[in-house]
């Protein structure tokens, strides 16, 4: 099913019945991130499953696909499905997008994850890489870029022991394009410092760390969940950034305790 926002059609599919859980994916992923671990959501809750502008099926519209234009989205897609509220999980630049969705639409929250993200804002040196990314898909197209980000967004088990899952990541990974990739890494440069949202979430929130992820280490983890009061915290075992696609059982289980729980 296709949303248009904003200048951008946005692609998303709906699974299962029951209480809404929207599910975002992280970068350079699509909703796909999300199929080994919704068998153990869907009957029980219904599965919203965008891909984010700028990933999978969805349109980048025009310019940076800033936080604040993947929150407009996230909230004409909830008007669209007639969402009053739900339980949002977002991981990595999905978290990115879910600090800007509760800065602006908090009463629509039920209950938060945070999986494999970070609060703060790019450092210099970070925007310069993504700078210096954006120039090398420009010039050399998507699979380079891919390839390389393979090997930081799967953990060391899933690398060595889940060749399986390393080629389905590559394979999706692969359906992003040169605009959309241009149009993420300068949104992603481009967020706000979240880290003095953290105090404001009054929402129950799971914060979820990969035990070998690289890119957003557990500290960052810890820290949001040190901020965010009456927050919970894990660790999925044996994973990398995409730790809800690497080890989908844990992920999923987690995330139905943690759901069944809300009132």
């Amino acid at each position: 099913m296709i949303l248009n926002s904003d200048g951008a059609e946005i692609y998303y599919s709906v699974r299962g019945s029951g209480r809404p859980l929207v599910l975002l994916h992280p970068f350079p992923a699509n909703h796909r991130f999300w199929d080994p671990c919704a068998p153990f959501l869907e009957n029980r809750y219904q599965l919203i499953l965008p891909d984010l502008r700028a990933h999978g099926d969805s349109s980048s519209g025009t310019g940076p696909a800033t936080m604040a234009k993947h929150a407009q989205d996230l909230a004409r897609l909830c008007d669209a499905l007639e969402i009053g509220r739900a339980i949002f999980v977002g991981v990595s630049i999905g978290g990115y997008v879910l600090f800007e969705f509760w800065r602006q639409f908090q009463e629509r929250v039920a209950g938060l994850v945070l999986a494999n993200t970070r609060a703060g804002a790019d450092s210099d040196d970070a925007r310069l890489g993504r700078r210096k990314s954006i120039a090398e898909v420009e010039q050399r197209g998507p699979a380079p870029f891919i390839e390389n980000m393979l090997s930081k967004v799967l953990g060391e088990t899933t690398l060595r022991a889940r060749l399986d899952r390393v080629d389905a990541a590559r394979a999706m990974m692969s359906r992003m394009t040169v605009t959309g990739i241009v149009a993420s890494l300068q949104g992603l440069a481009s967020r706000p410092d979240s880290a003095t949202t953290l105090a404001t979430i009054g929402a129950p929130t799971l914060v979820l760390a990969g035990e070998e992820d690289t890119l957003t280490p557990i500290a960052e983890a810890q820290f949001m969940h040190k901020e965010i009061r009456a927050s919970r915290f894990e660790i999925i075992p044996k994973a990398g950034h995409y730790a809800a696609f690497e080890q989908p059982e844990i992920a999923g289980r987690l995330l139905r305790t943690f759901a069944d729980a809300l009132p």
